[in-house]
């Protein structure tokens, strides 16, 4: 997970904190989307305290628990379903112990993969550790409520959510040597191994992207429509058209070496195809816009590199 080996006998939300926590890049997250295996009231506490905006999908969002901290208040129609009230007073009892707590992850003087012994005790939760629910229950309310609602928080997650199954998908594909498993003895040998991994993927993607924009570039000097929306569903994270077997070439042309791309390899019939064709083709807007997403602007159908099979 992002090059760091997390401890499996860890649940999959705490190993989540351990990848936000333990990450070597200046990059800061600030939404955390995951599936729903990956959330605890504890968590959605955490989170908040070290100030991150976590969105899980929810799968039984329907019987999810509402939670109010003013049990007089009025919330409308939404009092119905608000029956359950937060305990503040615990709350405000291990309010510094938290914000240590928080601090001290931030700072990394305490691991995520430590948390567990110090908001648990056998199986029975700390004080500290039902304080932290607390908070993540008034954040998990307020989360479900926007989720519920916003139409383009749903799509927003569930896009993020595809684009992190497409990544693992890739780099399972490029990790064939050992089948996806790790088989060095140490921590360090292991994120070794992922290190070279991402840096495999992340060269995939670079190589996609560069022409990818290329392919663009050439539809509209030719003067295909490109729509901005149908751009963004572009995703880099293709490689039917790389092969990843056989043998490697790590000899490159002059023009490479220049910083030059290598010609696009442009199918004959599509060069010769004007807009009007692929209108003839398509019995819509949108289908003429798919037709010119799928055998325009991706790089294993009409403008992949030439060596790309």
């Amino acid at each position: 997970m992002n090059a760091i080996v997390v401890p499996g006998t860890l649940k999959d939300s705490l190993s989540l904190l351990a990848v936000v926590l333990e990450r070597q890049t200046e990059m800061q997250a600030t939404e955390i989307m995951t599936d729903t295996g990956a959330y605890t009231d504890v968590v959605f506490g955490l989170f908040w305290l070290l100030g991150y905006r976590f969105c899980p999908r929810i799968a039984d969002i329907g019987g999810a628990r509402y939670w109010r901290i003013d049990p007089s208040a009025d919330y409308g129609i939404l009092s119905g379903i608000a029956r359950h009230k937060i305990n503040g007073k615990l709350v405000e009892e291990n309010w510094d112990d938290a914000l240590r707590l928080a601090g001290s992850l931030k700072l990394g003087v305490v691991q995520a993969t430590a948390v567990m012994r110090t908001l648990q005790i056998g199986d029975r939760p700390t004080k500290l550790a039902q304080a932290v629910a607390e908070l993540g229950r008034i954040d998990k309310t307020i989360h479900a409520l926007i989720y519920i609602d916003d139409e383009n928080k749903r799509r927003r997650t569930l896009v993020q959510l595809n684009r992190g199954e497409d990544r693992h998908k890739l780099a399972r594909a490029v990790f064939h040597g050992k089948r996806g498993e790790l088989r060095q003895r140490y921590r360090e040998g292991q994120e070794d191994q992922l290190g070279a991994l991402g840096l495999v993927v992340n060269v995939i993607i670079l190589w996609n992207t560069l022409y990818i924009n290329a392919a663009l570039e050439q539809l509209q000097a030719e003067g295909y429509p490109i729509q901005p929306d149908d751009v963004t569903r572009l995703s880099p994270l293709l490689f039917d058209h790389i092969n990843l077997l056989g043998r490697y070439a790590f000899s490159v042309p002059d023009s490479v070496v220049r910083g030059e791309l290598r010609p696009l390899r442009i199918r004959q019939t599509a060069s010769k195809m004007s807009p009007k064709g692929y209108s003839r083709r398509c019995k819509s807007l949108a289908s003429y816009r798919e037709c010119l997403g799928k055998h325009g602007a991706r790089g294993d159908q009409m403008f992949a590199p030439r060596h790309f099979r």
